[in-house]
């Protein structure tokens, strides 16, 4: 069942939010359940159990940017979706992960797009993933979890959260086990997670942990195609 929280101040958009939320996902044929709260507060103290968040900017107190930045500390991989009646915090929405910015009052045919979206992601995470064997040791990651691959002759370091894991592999079977699941080769010696790309210019791609890694010339437009394709895929203000 899906979990989903949606937070605003305003006690009359909070519920008409809530029930069109209920009544696309019923025709969606989504079993959710929907808790509506009224400040961010409140809402942090609930935050561990949603799958996808509604959140309003401008409220009382503690704003919902606020708010979003104390719990992206918390839970990083929630799908958050801004809703204001102001553009002016679209950019911010970047730094805390905005999966969408939906601006009052909120087109019901957007909010489904939304919503089908943010669903496919929940759906997505933890199905994909690729076994990877050591010597007598074989490791399961998810694709979701691993930022990179670096390919060092015949070993491969994978790059992740619980850090880096060696093993051997020839790079063009790493690339067709990887085609069309969101990676892409921008270097020789790098095989990227596209979405974890933060920034990048001709000469490199800046990660969301911090780390830059270099793109091959030839590469480049192939690059900036592929991580728009899934910066869009994911819901991203482009």
């Amino acid at each position: 069942m899906l979990s989903i929280a949606v937070c605003d101040d305003e006690v009359i958009e909070c519920c008409n939010m809530a029930r069109k939320i209920k009544e696309i996902l019923e025709e969606m044929k989504i079993p959710c359940m929907i808790r509506q709260f009224r400040s961010g507060g409140e809402l942090l103290q609930a935050l561990e159990s949603f799958d996808i968040i509604f959140l309003d900017i401008i409220m009382q107190g503690l704003d919902g940017m606020k708010t979003a930045q104390i719990f992206r500390e918390k839970a990083f991989d929630k799908i958050l979706i801004f809703v204001s009646s102001s553009r002016e915090y679209v950019y911010e929405a970047y730094d805390v992960e905005a999966f969408q910015y939906l601006l009052k009052p909120v087109d019901d045919r957007k909010l489904k797009k939304v919503l089908q979206k943010a669903v496919l992601k929940t759906e997505s995470h933890s199905q994909e993933f690729i076994i990877i064997s050591r010597e007598r040791q074989k490791k399961k990651y998810f694709l979701d979890d691993i930022y990179y691959f670096e390919i060092k002759g015949r070993m491969v370091d994978v790059h992740g959260p619980e850090g880096i894991f060696t093993y051997y592999e020839q790079i063009g079977e790493l690339e067709n086990k990887l085609r069309d699941k969101g990676f892409f080769r921008c270097h020789k010696s790098y095989l990227i997670n596209l979405k974890y790309v933060d920034g990048y210019n001709r000469q490199e791609v800046i990660l969301e942990n911090g780390e830059n890694i270099l793109i091959a010339k030839r590469r480049y437009e192939d690059f900036c195609q592929a991580v728009l394709k899934v910066m869009r895929e994911n819901g991203g203000i482009l």
